[in-house]
This record gives structure tokens, C-alpha cells and sequence, in this order.
């Protein structure tokens, strides 16, 4: 029987142990990499039935402070979240000198920033990123896939489209490396002025191999997002698609109240 708080319903056991866990993981009694105890260490602690452990850790997994590792059982992670600053990465001061988006982040918040370049070439526009570009679904564009890492672990995977008219004149825009401020640099040097990014997030569960590639647990969450870096012109000359562990990330957003 779960105990009552404040007069109110009882709370669950399963509950009221995965909140011990997790209080022992946020205290450090469990460390960044311990495993959590067995499910029969657990069901001899806690003097309850394996079934009520199991769904206990259920709870503790979706906290986000844990990973399943098969073979191994659940080992508390170690990934503090990267803070993004939306009124901030994105400006032109950073690029300027030199530090693309998620480097000049990672720097913000004192963590070691890697990017791995998984492809760049051709590709036939999906539907929803050539309704974005505006041009049809299959024309060919340029994809430029990167894989992320902050201290060592993968965090999130990001793929921009470029329309073909606008990256064919701009060589750097083909290799791994565009050069300091990365490819937003590039493009202004082209003579593409910014005016603003637009991005749309959505919340899911993770695919199987997305989670792979980010090594997250089965099903863990993750953050779609979507960003149009539209010119002065009104033309959107990227559309960035990037899917991000959610425990890695808070998101802060700054709105003008005014008109």
C-alpha cells in the first residue's frame, strides 16, 4: 500500500520508489556512470515484488537520469544539459568571429563541442523540406548531415538543405569544413543578409535508430526541430533539420512585448 500525503490519494509504491532513486541520483549517492542496483537487490531493499521494481524503474527511465545498456542493466548518465539561447546563438557577432551556432554555445555553457560530417551532396528535397524551401518535392538540393557531440557524447543530429541555385557558385559550402562562422558565413559573404530564424519544435519518442545513433535508451525522448534561415529578400535559404536528445537541452526564448 502506497502512503497518503496531505490527505489526498495514496501515492503508489512503485512511485514513491522511483523517487528514491531519483533523489539519490540528484543527492550523488548514485554517480554519473554507477549502475542502479539489480531489480533482486532492489525487490530485497525495498521488500516488494520484482514487478513493482519494474515498473518503478519505468518512472526513474523517463526522469531522463538513467540509460538501459543491454547486457548491462541502468547506469546513471552524465549529460548536463546545454542551455540554448535562441536570441543569442544566431547572431552575426558570433560568426564574425569565427564560432558557428552550436560552438559558440557549447563555449557558453564550458563544454567540448565535436561535429562529424556524415554526408554532403545531392539529394531530392523531402515534401516538408521543399514546402519550406518553396520548391517542389524531389528537386534536387544540397544536404549537409552532421552528427554533434558535446564531451564525447553524441547529442543531436542535424541536416540542412540549401537550394541547389544558391550553394552551386559556393565552393566551400561542398566540403566538410565552410570555414570560420560556418555555412551562415558563408552564404552572407555571398551576399545573403539575414532577418531572422524561424524554428518549430515537436516532442516524440525516439525511432530505434535514431536512438541508436544519439545512444539513448529505447524510446526516450527526443526534440524535432525545424529552422528557416530567411534573407532580407524573404527567400529561406536553409531549412535545418536537427533532432536532439531532450535531456541535453533546455530551451530559453526571448519575446519582445512590445510591438
Amino acid at each position: 500500500m502506497g502512503t497518503t500525503a496531505g490527505g489526498g490519494r495514496a501515492v503508489p509504491r512503485y512511485v514513491q520508489i522511483a523517487e528514491d532513486i531519483v533523489q539519490q541520483i540528484n543527492a550523488g549517492v548514485l554517480k554519473p556512470g554507477d549502475l542502479v542496483p539489480s531489480e533482486s537487490e532492489l525487490v530485497e531493499r525495498y521488500g516488494v515484488a520484482g514487478g513493482t521494481i519494474r515498473k518503478a524503474m519505468v518512472e526513474v527511465r523517463a526522469s531522463g537520469l538513467v540509460e538501459t545498456r543491454h547486457g548491462k542493466g541502468s547506469i546513471v548518465k552524465d549529460r548536463p544539459p546545454v542551455r540554448l539561447r535562441s536570441s543569442d546563438r544566431f547572431r552575426a557577432s558570433h560568426r564574425r568571429g569565427g564560432k558557428a551556432a552550436y560552438l559558440a554555445e557549447s563555449a557558453q555553457s564550458g563544454a567540448t563541442a565535436k561535429v562529424s560530417v556524415l554526408y554532403i551532396g545531392p539529394v531530392e528535397a523531402p515534401e516538408d523540406i521543399a514546402e519550406r524551401l518553396g520548391v517542389d518535392t524531389g528537386t534536387q538540393v544540397l544536404a549537409r548531415r552532421r552528427l554533434y557531440f558535446r564531451n564525447g557524447v553524441p547529442v543531436e543530429t542535424a541536416s540542412s538543405y540549401l537550394p541547389w541555385d544558391v550553394v552551386k557558385d559556393i565552393p566551400q559550402l561542398f566540403s566538410e569544413n565552410p570555414g570560420p562562422g560556418g555555412i551562415y558565413a558563408r552564404l552572407e559573404d555571398d551576399g545573403h543578409v539575414f532577418t531572422e530564424f524561424v524554428e518549430t519544435l515537436q516532442a516524440r519518442p525516439a525511432a530505434k535508430a535514431e536512438a541508436s545513433e544519439l545512444a539513448l535508451s529505447p524510446g526516450a525522448p527526443v526534440v524535432r526541430l525545424l529552422r528557416n534561415a530567411v534573407t532580407k529578400t524573404g527567400r529561406v535559404v536553409e531549412v535545418c533539420d536537427t533532432l536532439m536528445a531532450a535531456d541535453q537541452f533546455v530551451f530559453e526564448y526571448r519575446i519582445p512585448a512590445a510591438d
